[in-house]
């Protein structure tokens, strides 16, 4: 197995007016889960690509373990790709599609035969080998697609949105699949996706993009309870953080009439434009005269053991939509006006202007 590193590595497309990816500095462990989450056209995929070798480093380096693949052909890298669209060969048999680059490769056909059972045996595909593609479901066809990677021992798997043509219930099993496969065989996997709740389930660590860039690397828990920027803290979260505009006022943050108490290390830092975010599982409902912010009730969203309660507040600078996460025991109804208020260590405080975060 091996580590990949990107050196500054940029793509800039003929005739763009700006790089696609300026130049990404990023370390990934032997045997590490990466995933590469951002909203379309942040330049994931063209990440993931630069490494597979199917887009051109215009400048920079890309290395895999010590040695440097940033111009080696594709085939040569040891790298096995797993696209969102299975690309399975629909007049071969599973176990066809699974063995052909290794038949390319000119492996011996027990050995191929050897490999390719052991793949299905890991995947669950064995009485489906001698199948069609067309005769499998979406989960199984992805599943002919991760064996056709795992056959050839690979140093890097890079996945390419692998998951985005499943339904709903098949996406969460597959996902628990791959995860579980890459933690078995410790194959250092680059997994690229827009669905942060994806990326959160899957990665040992998670590095978020914008325009090319990247915004922040870290663990899913850090990325969650301690977002760098404003970009991380309203794309990371499902649903999303609260965000309020709020202007700095003797430590405290005031929003509308409303004085909203942070903790002292964003005390001491913040001044002018501030904003506020505070995530809908830390509300707490209060009794109305007990200075907390009304929210009136639109739409309530049961969950069983809990509920998501999205209201609208008309105080300046709070969103349109205001989500707060309530326990079963408290039944909002549609129309009703709620009170909430939360505690400082739970508010995040970003600077408007930079994005960048001030609390501790």
């Amino acid at each position: 197995m091996a580590s990949v590193t990107f050196e500054k590595a940029q793509r800039w497309y003929p005739g763009a007016d700006k790089p696609a990816v300026p130049g990404i500095d990023l370390e990934i462990n032997d045997g590490e889960f990466m995933v590469l989450v951002g909203p379309s056209g942040c330049g994931k995929s063209t990440t993931l690509r630069m490494l597979a070798g199917l887009e051109e480093v215009n400048s920079g380096k890309i290395f895999i373990g010590d040695r440097e693949i940033t111009h080696m052909p594709p085939k040569d890298r040891d790298i096995a790709m797993v696209f969102q669209n299975y690309a399975l060969y629909p007049h071969m048999s599973v176990a066809d599609n699974m063995g052909f680059a290794l038949k390319m490769a000119k492996v011996p056909a027990d050995e191929r035969q050897k490999r390719v059972e052991e793949a299905a045996k890991i995947l669950g595909l064995t009485e489906y080998l001698e199948r069609k593609p067309k005769a499998l479901s979406g989960g199984q066809r992805q599943r002919v697609a991760m064996g056709r990677a795992i056959v050839r021992s690979p140093q890097v798997f890079c996945m390419d949105e692998p998951l985005s043509n499943l339904d709903a219930k098949m996406r969460v099993q597959t996902r628990t699949d791959i995860a579980k496969l890459q933690s078995d065989l410790g194959v250092t996997t680059v997994y690229v996706t827009h669905d942060q709740v994806e990326a959160m389930t899957m990665g040992d660590r998670v590095a978020v993009m914008k325009d090319g860039i990247l915004q922040q690397v870290d663990s899913p828990l850090t990325l969650y309870n301690r977002p760098n920027n404003l970009f991380v803290a309203g794309f990371i979260g499902s649903p999303q953080m609260n965000l309020m505009e709020a202007v700095a006022d003797n430590g405290k943050a005031s929003i509308g009439g409303y004085s909203v108490p942070v903790d002292p290390a964003a005390a001491k830092k913040m001044q002018g434009n501030i904003t506020v975010g505070v995530r809908p599982e830390d509300w707490r409902l209060v009794e109305s005269g007990e200075g907390g912010f009304p929210i009136k009730v639109t739409v309530v969203e049961e969950l069983g053991a809990d509920s998501f309660v999205y209201g609208t507040s008309d105080i300046e600078g709070v969103p349109s939509t205001v989500i707060v996460r309530t326990d079963a025991k408290h039944h909002t109804t549609k129309g009703e006006t709620i009170h909430v208020t939360t505690d400082p260590a739970h508010v995040h405080v970003f600077d408007t202007e930079s994005g960048e975060r001030l609390s501790d």
